[in-house]
């Protein structure tokens, strides 16, 4: 263990991991009012859509739109989620700055997210990471179901840094290791980053926790005991995975800003303006974020 990370950094990625998982179309309008919204509040780093084929997320289906509407900020980096060569050919045309690919620790996440077994993915990910590194372009990936899987049950950490590694020698700059159906606890987030530090520095890696059982506060704990000072999040703790049952959202940017700031870690962000932007974000999807920094941002009782 390790002292705790004097500054943090957040990855915002409600406007693309929460809102694909929303059941009605966010109007277009909306969105780019939204992401410039967070533009504002200090962010360095959203991740604004995802140019998977609007088939599979139709909730994103205007990903060009939007990417190339939003009033960009100096010093934000602006990423977009992306499957395929396909998928990356439209993100390079409406500007995106950095590519995001993803795949999962588990084969039978894996088969039921992309279609694919995980040495079949691969090979896809390596043209898209060759041809975003060939624009100019950095990649970070994903890496889901890194404490179990719906499927599959659970995942050891061995095959963790298997995938991982196979990532990194395409070329990509950092992992996000998601646990994508919240089940995690802080030894098994500490099993994890044990193995995973072993063979990875940690300015490679990002924490990606979803709060369907209440852990990911005592998650990001354990992650920041190893030192670990990058983390994804997702406003008024929006998400979860169409592709997997019972995964609600991630954990909340606001909460998680609470909590950092009460330690004193710095983040850059401001919490005052990130509850707004939640509350503008509420109205526009027509229900009850789960935060709790959001209910009291509405003046509720806990």
């Amino acid at each position: 263990m390790i002292a705790l990370p004097k500054r943090v950094q957040l990855k915002e990625v409600g406007p693309r991991d929460g809102l694909q998982n929303e059941k009605s179309f966010i109007e277009t309008t909306d969105k780019i009012a939204f992401i410039d919204r967070l533009s504002e509040t200090g962010l360095d780093y959203l991740e604004v859509t995802s140019f998977v084929h609007p088939k599979w997320i139709p909730q994103l289906a205007d990903a060009t739109e939007v990417l190339k509407a939003i009033k960009r900020k100096k010093g934000i980096t602006y990423a977009a989620l992306v499957p395929n060569s396909k998928g990356l050919e439209r993100a390079l045309e409406a500007g995106v700055d950095e590519v995001s690919i993803f795949m999962s620790a588990s084969e039978g996440h894996n088969k039921a997210n992309i279609n694919k077994t995980i040495d079949e993915t691969f090979p896809i990910l390596k043209e898209v990471v060759d041809g975003a590194i060939f624009s100019g372009k950095t990649v970070r990936g994903y890496i889901s179901t890194v404490i179990a899987c719906p499927y599959d049950g659970y995942v050891s950490p061995s095959q963790v840094v298997k995938v991982a590694e196979r990532l990194f020698e395409m070329g990509i700059t950092e992992i996000s290791l998601g646990d994508t159906i919240g089940v995690g606890v802080p030894t098994q987030v500490d099993a994890l980053l044990n193995e995973m530090l072993q063979y990875f520095n940690v300015n490679q890696l990002a924490m990606h926790f979803h709060d369907t059982r209440g852990t990911a506060l005592a998650n990001v704990m354990t992650s920041l005991s190893h030192g670990i000072h990058k983390f994804d999040s997702s406003i008024g703790g929006l998400g979860g995975c169409p592709y997997a049952k019972g995964a609600s959202g991630n954990v909340a940017t606001e909460d998680l800003l609470y909590l950092l700031h009460g330690m004193g870690i710095e983040t850059g962000v401001s919490l005052d303006k990130i509850e707004q932007s939640a509350l503008f974000i509420e109205q526009k999807i027509g229900k009850r974020l789960n935060s709790k920094l959001v209910a009291v941002a509405r003046g509720e009782e806990l």
